[in-house]
C-alpha cells in the first residue's frame, strides 16, 4: 500500500493540499545518499536539475499525449470498473488491501467517497482512477523500472491527455511537472518547492 500512496499522495495532495508561507533554510541528506540542497542552491543549480528530470521524462521532443482511440483500445478493460460495488463497499469500510489490488479512496468530509484508486498487484506500474460510479478518470504510467528507484511516472486522462508527471528519486524525493513540461515543485517528505525554492505546498500523508 506504500507504493500507491506515493503516487496518490503527490498527485492528489499536490492540487489539494494547503499553501504554506513558512521557508527554511537548511540541508538534508536522504538515507539513500541523496542530498536535498534545494534550498542553498543558486538558481542555475536549480535549473539545472530540473532540465535534468525533464529530460529523462519527457525526452528531448514535444510532450506527447495518447490519442483518444489508442487510449481507449489499450485500457478497454479498465474503462469501466466492473467491481464497482464491490470496490466501493471495501473502500467505504477502510479495506486498503485485496488478494489482488491496493485501493485508496478519495473522501469529501471523510465520509462521501467521490473518486477511488486501484493498483493491481499483477501489474503495479498502472494505477486506475474512478468515480464514485467506477468510470475511469485517470490512469498512471511508470516507466519500467518501477518500483525500484529512480522512476517517474505519467498521468493521462481517460480520453488521452497527459495531465502531468513525477521524477521520483526516492521515497522522500520527487520532482513535479505540468503536460507541458513546466515544472511545477519538488517534494521533500511533506512539503513542496518550487524554482525559487520557496515552499509553497504541504502533504499529510507523506
Amino acid at each position: 500500500m506504500k507504493k500507491i500512496l506515493i503516487i496518490l499522495g503527490i498527485i492528489f495532495v499536490s492540487l489539494m493540499g494547503s499553501y504554506v508561507a513558512a521557508e527554511e533554510s537548511q540541508t538534508t541528506t536522504l538515507s539513500a545518499g541523496v542530498e536535498f540542497n534545494w534550498i542553498n542552491m543558486d538558481q542555475v543549480q536549480r535549473d539545472e536539475v530540473i532540465e535534468t528530470y525533464k529530460e529523462k521524462i519527457f525526452g528531448s521532443g514535444e510532450v506527447q499525449s495518447i490519442k483518444k482511440k489508442e487510449f481507449r483500445e489499450t485500457y478497454k478493460d479498465f474503462l469501466k470498473d466492473p467491481n464497482v460495488k464491490t470496490h466501493y463497499r471495501l473502500i467505504v469500510n477502510g479495506v486498503k488491501e485485496t488478494k489482488d489490488a491496493y485501493l485508496c479512496g478519495f473522501f469529501i468530509r471523510d465520509d462521501i467517497l467521490y473518486s477511488y484508486a486501484i493498483q493491481y498487484k499483477n501489474n503495479q506500474r498502472f494505477v486506475y482512477y474512478y468515480s464514485a460510479l467506477g468510470k475511469l478518470i485517470y490512469v498512471d504510467v511508470s516507466s519500467e523500472s518501477y518500483p525500484n528507484f529512480p522512476y517517474y511516472s505519467k498521468q493521462y486522462r481517460a480520453n488521452g491527455k497527459l495531465s502531468g508527471a513525477i521524477y521520483f528519486i526516492s521515497k522522500d524525493l520527487q520532482y513535479v511537472y505540468e503536460p507541458d513540461g513546466k515544472f511545477k515543485g519538488v517534494w521533500y517528505k511533506e512539503k513542496m518547492f518550487d524554482r525559487k525554492a520557496k515552499q509553497i505546498l504541504t502533504r499529510n500523508n507523506w
